[in-house]
């Protein structure tokens, strides 16, 4: 199984979107500072999954979360209005 996550910096709350096939060992990378793009924002909360049966799909998944602000922006209005 693949994972598009979005995960928060609980320092600066800026929102970070990845892709793996295990998450709860990229999430833990995350939080240790492993991650080059978002060690300096440690710690993280996991705010979001989606599950694929498929790398395929989920990379598609992904970038079109990272390129398209629109899809990226309704993801963002459900989050919030579910917390």
């Amino acid at each position: 199984m693949y994972h598009v996550y979005l995960i928060q910096s609980k320092k600066d709350s800026k929102l970070y979107i990845g892709l793996t096939d295990n998450l709860k060992k990229r999430f833990a990378e995350h939080n240790q500072g492993l991650n080059q793009s978002t060690k300096y924002r440690t710690p993280f909360r996991l705010i979001y999954c989606e599950t694929y049966a498929s790398a395929k799909d989920a990379r598609i998944r992904e970038k079109k979360l990272k390129n398209f602000k629109n899809s990226y922006a309704e993801l963002k209005k459900r989050i919030i209005n579910s917390l």
